[in-house]
């Protein structure tokens, strides 16, 4: 059988697909690895561990089906740095998008027009996800190291260079560096003056459908003929939406897992200086822009797990039924759900969770309610930030562990008042790497379409999105109003 691979360089697994002639995806192999965390906000990762299990996912799906893929293309998560010598050795651990500790720095950078003018060329929020940031970071406090860094790669970059033997980064995950003119395709010079670099530090930046032969007799790779054909591929949240058939302008995705994006593809940059929302490269003619929230799954999971008595850990559907027993709009009950501080679109890591109204009327039920619509405000306060630029929305293809319950998927309908499409629930990234490997060789000369008549749809209630519509002025107003407070909690650390 012909077919190619995509591979999802994630946080937590690499996830190789496999994706036939007619882009329909038959095989998946999934390769799992940790996270460490030396200290408090601190998240870091073994890259020679995630090389490993890159190559474990690739020969693991070859096994299974029995023949070599004409092509691979590779998705990668986002904002991972790796300090390297010379020849590709990593000098540090991978700094993963997760880690904090360069939260001071952007803060400091957000204030000032420079940082709002690096904001505006890279597309990049200024935020310790960075690799901006974290750049700074390690100039300023571990200076030996950043002298001696011969380059500052993803982890994309560090899987390439064991391939080929090449520095060279793709468009995508270039364009959310904070280090890249996303208009003109370039290191753009004042970012690299902030970090204390130049572009010789860096990779060089190619097109996301770069393609590479493989020929090379490495002993890891011995299961690999030469003459499979490697495509860069682009970065995870764009290759989602590609994969999603989200690649065109008035449709969006949605994607809740333990975290959640909005994300919609535009022919331009859709920058918005007060929620900081991203734009990044899918291609020289495509945009991704959207923004990502901290507390999706990870928020419902915290409920069920530490407050939510008489539920077994992990119990969804009867935690999801006692839901649907309690009226929309939990008789007033708001619940702020940035329990792990929040990035789009306040980009605030010293927030904190907030139930507000709360009466003697309420009962666990209405709780357990607000936390579900709390994470749908949140997203929906992305959306109407990227709405403010982007031509109108009229549909949403959402993905993630959210499909699972109906009853979420028609809250986010009735919260954002658009239409939600469910599409493939867990490995849009790696269809999407699929997708471009396709196109790459030639196979395929535009990326499948849908007309979605196939895909459950959801459509938003009128009676009941006028009654989120009112609770959702209140709950944008409490952040405002309670920032300073949260902010001097923290301070205190109560």
């Amino acid at each position: 059988m012909e077919y190619v691979l995509g591979v999802d360089i994630g946080t937590g697994s690499v996830k190789a697909v496999a994706i036939n002639l007619q882009c329909q995806s038959f095989e998946v192999n999934q390769q799992h690895y940790s996270f460490n965390s030396p200290k408090p906000g601190y998240n870091e990762q073994n890259p020679d561990l995630i090389w490993k299990a890159f190559i474990t996912s690739i020969k693991g799906i070859m096994a299974q089906i029995g023949n070599q893929p004409l092509a691979i293309s590779l998705s990668s998560a986002m904002h991972s740095l790796i300090p390297v010598d010379i020849n590709c050795i990593p000098l540090a651990p991978m700094i993963t998008w997760a880690d904090n500790r360069s939260s001071q720095i952007a803060k400091r950078l957000r204030a000032t027009a420079q940082g709002l003018d690096i904001y505006k060329t890279t597309g990049t929020p200024l935020h310790a996800m960075s690799p901006l940031c974290k750049i700074i970071w390690i100039r300023e406090n571990d200076p030996e190291l950043f002298n001696k860094t011969h380059k500052f790669i993803s982890i994309k970059e560090y899987i390439w260079y064991r391939l080929f033997k090449e520095f060279k980064v793709d468009h995508s995950i270039a364009s959310c560096t904070g280090l890249f003119d996303i208009n003109q395709f370039t290191w753009y010079n004042d970012a690299l003056v902030t970090a204390g670099i130049t572009a010789h530090s860096l990779s060089e930046p190619v097109p996301t459908n770069y393609t590479q032969t493989y020929h090379t007799n490495n002993p890891e790779l011995s299961f690999l003929q030469p003459g499979v054909r490697f495509v860069i591929g682009a970065s995870d949240g764009c290759l989602a939406n590609l994969g999603s058939m989200a690649d065109k302008p008035g449709v969006a995705a949605i994607t809740i897992g333990t975290s959640g994006a909005v994300r919609v593809a535009s022919s331009k940059p859709l920058p918005n200086e007060n929620a900081m929302t991203f734009s990044y490269i899918l291609n020289e003619k495509t945009y991704i822009c959207g923004g990502p929230i901290n507390n999706g799954g990870i928020a419902m999971q915290w409920w069920l797990s530490n407050i939510k008595p008489g539920l077994a850990d992990g119990d969804y559907n009867t935690l999801f039924q006692q839901i649907a027993t309690t009226p929309a709009g939990c008789n007033g009950l708001l619940f702020l759900p940035y329990i792990t501080g929040e990035r789009a679109p306040i980009w605030d890591s010293e927030s904190c969770g907030i139930f507000f109204g709360v009466k003697l009327q309420h009962t666990q039920a209405h709780f357990s309610r607000a936390v579900l619509e709390g994470i749908c405000y949140a997203l929906h306060d992305v959306l109407e930030a990227v709405q403010q630029n982007a031509e109108p929305i009229t549909q949403i293809n959402v993905s993630g562990g959210v499909v699972k319950s109906e009853l979420w998927v028609q809250t986010l309908a009735d919260i954002t008042g658009k239409k939600q499409v469910v599409v493939q629930s867990e490995d849009a990234s790696a269809i999407g790497a699929a997708f471009m490997a396709l196109k790459s060789i030639g196979v395929i000369k535009h990326y499948p379409a849908s007309d979605f008549q196939d895909l459950k749809t959801y459509e938003p209630n009128p009676s009941t999105t006028e009654v989120y519509k009112k609770q959702f002025t209140i709950y944008k107003q409490l952040y405002a109003d309670l920032k300073e407070t949260m902010h001097r909690a923290v301070s205190m650390e109560i």
